[in-house]
């Protein structure tokens, strides 16, 4: 029995869970699970093929990672086992996540809604303690809005919270919050004296060259669960603290009770509960009827996973010929099919499902400051319309210029993926003298620069005076906008699109965007 916190983790980030999902759901879907050894391998090798887990030597060819990653899925409410006949549906939310919806908005839930106890924490094999009736992100979120607290590092984690929180009592709250704030001041010393025997990993018992190691691991996987949510994130030493700009929805999450989902040794009612997505208050649905497994019904599902795969490397906001010949090419599937099953099935594109790739370019720094900067370039052009050029390779020059014909104006867009950028003196004069003040060195288009715009992870507390100094000595309005504001408009314009009039005016407010402004 484990006497500490648990989540599987055969990949420690959750980016990959909607292709595990889809390449799963196109093997084993309404088909029996338990037993199903061939079943088990075939999923395995479609997980290798896709690169989504590394080729092992397999040595007892039971498909024992195949069970594993499938263990990943079901622990976050995305697929569960039919009771009367043993195989395998999806709930709601793993409904949502293969229809397109933004995964990040559906994981979010299920990671706030996990909890101990769980159908996942009660299986064979993982056992976490019955002592534990918590959710477990939940109560870490509380923590980093509490200003006692503000922060969480990767040892407070494992040495305090996952083994101490068992309650979401105020009093069991209080007792962590006491005791992060002395492990802050007495480190090690202030931990019981049995604490590697009490807490052993129950894979092998004490380590003794490294007693917390598996804990450790255990705090990084948490963590990166956590950013997940693109609520939090880890700045430069480490410590994981709310993103400014996600204070106030923290806020709302926390005062929003959601009640402990019960009966979870009932494995079917369990996972149904826990797997409703966000835009359902309950799954009604009746699975009880034979699925008649047709040639059509096999192919539409290879395009799911297909188009799915794809979504989360590059923005697809509509079913274009480009997008189809990718599919029929990835699937060996005629052109005609593919169209028709992503016109029936994604009408709109899934633009949601790069969100999360966007976001983390975000803040790689010059890692990944290209791949950011053609992002921005796909996101403005498919997304809000605009006529979009990449011109950041010319040099001397911004990231992406902007042209809109319609309301007769261009702009200019630098991405900086911080997550604290500050505009420096060189930057500055770069924005004022070589984009603004040669324009036409890299635009051939007559009308007026309406507004410059910085997109970043996040901004040093200076950003919006130092906007109004770039504004008051060339005459041009300008604005920073967070990645999570840029992600939190692509989702509203899904629903309601921006004229490029509105956005215009958005874009120049003379200081940093808020999401009131959007």
């Amino acid at each position: 029995m484990l006497n500490y916190w648990w989540v599987t983790r055969p990949k420690r980030r959750l980016n990959s869970i909607p292709e595990v999902l889809s390449t799963f759901a196109e093997l084993s879907l309404d088909q029996e699970w338990s037993g199903q050894r061939g079943s088990h391998l075939s999923f395995e090798e479609a997980l290798e093929k896709a690169g989504l887990k590394k080729i092992g030597e397999r040595r007892d060819h039971t498909g024992g990672g195949a069970r594993t990653y499938r263990a990943w899925v079901a622990s976050l409410g995305l697929i569960f086992t039919q009771e009367s006949t043993g195989k395998t549906k999806l709930t709601l939310a793993g409904e949502a996540i293969m229809n397109g919806d933004s995964p990040v908005a559906v994981l979010t839930e299920q990671i706030l809604k996990y909890q101990f106890p769980s159908a996942f924490s009660l299986s064979r094999g993982v056992q976490v303690s019955s002592r534990f009736k918590i959710r477990p992100f939940r109560f870490l979120i509380r923590l980093l809005a509490d200003n006692r607290i503000n922060y969480l590092t990767e040892e407070e984690i494992a040495k305090i919270v996952a083994v101490e929180a068992e309650k979401e009592t105020d009093a069991c709250f209080e007792y962590i919050v006491k005791r992060i704030i002395e492990f802050r001041s007495l480190g090690d010393d202030c931990l019981e004296k049995d604490f590697a025997e009490k807490y052993a990993s129950s894979k092998g018992g004490v380590n003794f060259v490294n007693p917390f190691a598996h804990l450790l691991d255990l705090a990084n996987t948490i963590m990166n669960w956590m950013e997940y949510t693109q609520l939090v994130r880890r700045n430069e030493d480490g410590k994981l603290m709310i993103l400014p700009d996600k204070q106030t929805e923290v806020q709302q999450i926390l005062a929003h009770r959601v009640p402990f989902i019960d009966r979870p040794e009932e494995q079917e009612f369990f996972q149904r509960k826990y797997g409703i997505d966000p835009k359902h208050k309950k799954d009604t649905r009746d699975l009880t009827g034979a699925v008649n497994i047709t040639p059509r019904i096999i192919a539409e599902q290879k395009i799911k996973n297909a188009f799915i795969a794809e979504s989360l490397k590059t923005p697809i906001a509509k079913i274009s010929t480009e997008v189809i010949d990718r599919i029929s090419e990835m699937t060996e599937l005629s052109s005609k099919i593919v169209e028709e099953t992503l016109q029936k099935l994604y009408p709109h594109g899934a633009i949601g499902s790069f969100m999360t790739e966007y976001f983390e370019m975000a803040f790689k720094g010059r890692e990944e400051a290209s791949d950011f900067e053609k992002a921005t370039v796909a996101l403005f052009h498919d997304v809000f319309g605009f006529e979009t050029k990449h011109v950041g390779p010319i040099g001397l020059t911004p990231d992406v210029l902007l042209i809109s014909d319609i309301a007769g104006y261009q702009a200019i867009i630098d991405n900086k993926a911080y997550s604290q950028y500050s505009i420096s003196n060189d930057h500055r004069n770069r924005m004022i003298h070589n984009y603004i003040g040669n324009l036409k060195s890299y635009s051939a288009s007559d009308v007026p620069l309406a507004f410059f715009s910085y997109i970043a992870g996040g901004f040093g507390k200076n950003i919006t005076p130092q906007i109004q100094s770039i504004t008051e000595e060339t005459g041009v309005p300008g604005s920073a906008i967070s990645v999570s504001n840029i992600i939190a408009m692509v989702e509203k314009n899904l629903i309601t699109p921006y004229s490029h009039v509105s956005l215009r005016a958005i874009f120049s407010k003379k200081r940093m965007l808020e999401r009131k402004d959007i």
